[in-house]
């Protein structure tokens, strides 16, 4: 379970292998997509009982990871990503049980209309087939990218990244344990057996069609690629420039609450704050207090030239801090001329990730819901409910940030497509 990273052999022995993979995942597929939803329940409950009782593997094979990360000069944020505890794989096993107590959205009537010529046309849900999913150090996507893509009926590929390999196998062989137990094939949840990144480029090709949609889960330079290179369709977000925007109507207690929550709770995660605004309204009595909380707990601000004049600790900020996604204790700061300025800077900079306003003006609120374009907006909540949890989803396999198909957390109903259903009587189409 925990063997040491290594190639699996050459080139052509790694593609050979990848291949294989693919095909094994597209014959578990087509079973998948016929599965009862009782048995792909019954897949859940022993995959949650699986990670349960794996529970002294995982940790012991995520102290390892750890070691490498900690040696190699892994930043807090980053170790906070790779990092697990029994409360994490309590809360992985509580996952698979949110998504096993889920509707089953397989074979769900979208909709139903009845034509003049007395067809009848039904929209129906169906599986999208094999996942690809590509992530980097956060182990606990395991889970969710499989529990999900099987709850929906489809196979999944699983490429962890080498910073959290260990891990990534004990959690898989749990899966796996729970996908025999309930009589589904193994091959429906699989792990590329290497952390090589020639891995990566393979799967980016679909491995000879057996990949219908790709998910890259991880650092700006994963999903660019990803982006780029993909031969198959791919729910992504490129990054989570998360904004708060705190108007001028906005009460002080609330409003130093949620920006805390949104920047610390936990800033190595892609729905933290990493740009603060302020209407210059209330800039007299919010922008001491918002600067002063912030430095307290830790955290780096940079800023424009008013927020800098509020505090000498505040650093400059740079034409690039505005669009950088930190993920780490570090946040931007600058004060605007209201509601529309803080539109127009989003719309700049931001990257159509999650964006909130604090406000107690109802006006002005529903305009910035309906005019920031990104795939989750907030009034009076924290950007850290950008999660598919949250949303009562039972997990995520990551937030899309795309205009098509599957925007913001995609759980198990952005993970079907459809197709159509048409009952007839005899009916034959008129020269």
């Amino acid at each position: 379970m925990n063997a040491p990273l290594k190639a699996v052999g050459s080139p052509d022995k790694l593609a050979a292998t990848l291949l294989d993979i693919g095909r094994a995942a597209r014959d578990a597929a087509r079973v998948l997509a016929l599965a009862s939803p009782a048995q792909k329940n019954r897949a859940l409950a022993a995959m949650a009982k699986a990670v349960r009782g794996a529970k002294t593997a995982i940790l012991t094979a995520n102290a390892k990871d750890l070691a490498q990360a900690k040696s190699a000069g892994a930043t807090a944020a980053f170790l906070d990503r790779l990092a697990l505890d029994g409360a994490k794989i309590d809360a992985m096993a509580a996952g698979l049980d949110a998504i096993r107590k889920l509707k089953d959205p397989v074979g769900e009537i979208m909709a139903s209309w009845r034509r003049p010529n007395g067809m009848r046309i039904e929209r129906v849900r169906v599986p999208l087939g094999v996942i690809g999913v590509i992530y980097e150090s956060r182990p606990n996507v395991t889970v969710d990218a499989g529990a999900l893509c099987l709850k929906a009926g489809n196979a999944a590929i699983l490429r962890g990244g080498a910073e959290s390999f260990r891990s990534v196998q004990a959690i898989h062989a749990a899966l796996t344990e729970g996908l025999i137990e309930a009589g589904l094939p193994a091959a429906a949840i699989a792990l590329v057996p290497t952390p090589d990144r020639e891995a990566v480029g393979m799967m980016l090709s679909g491995l000879g069609g057996a990949i219908d949609v790709l998910v890259p889960r991880g650092g700006k330079s994963l999903v660019e690629r990803v982006q780029k290179e993909a031969t198959v369709p791919v729910f992504a977000h490129l990054e989570g420039v998360c904004h708060v925007y705190v108007d001028a109507k906005a009460k002080l207690p609330m409003a130093k609450s949620i920006v805390l929550n949104a920047k610390m709770r936990r800033p190595g995660i892609c729905g933290a704050a990493e740009t603060l605004l302020l209407d210059r309204a209330a800039a007299p009595r919010f922008l001491q207090p918002l600067v002063t909380m912030l430095i307290e707990a830790g955290c780096e601000i940079r800023g424009d030239a008013t927020v800098q004049a509020a505090d000498p600790r505040v650093k400059p900020a740079t034409e690039a801090d505005w669009s950088t996604e930190y993920l780490d204790a570090i946040i931007t700061f600058g004060v605007v001329d209201g509601v529309d300025a803080a539109i127009a800077h989003i719309e700049r900079y931001g990257s159509h990730h999650t964006d909130a306003i604090v406000t107690e003006d109802k006006k002005a609120a529903d305009k910035f819901l309906r005019e920031v374009d990104s795939a989750i907006v907030l009034h009076n909540a924290s950007t850290q409910f950008a999660d598919g949890g949250e949303f009562g989803f039972g997990g995520e396999i990551g937030i899309a940030t795309g205009r098509l198909h599957a925007r913001g957390p995609v759980g198990v109903e952005q993970l079907t497509s459809f197709k159509y259903r048409i009952h007839g009587s005899g009916q034959t189409r008129p020269s």
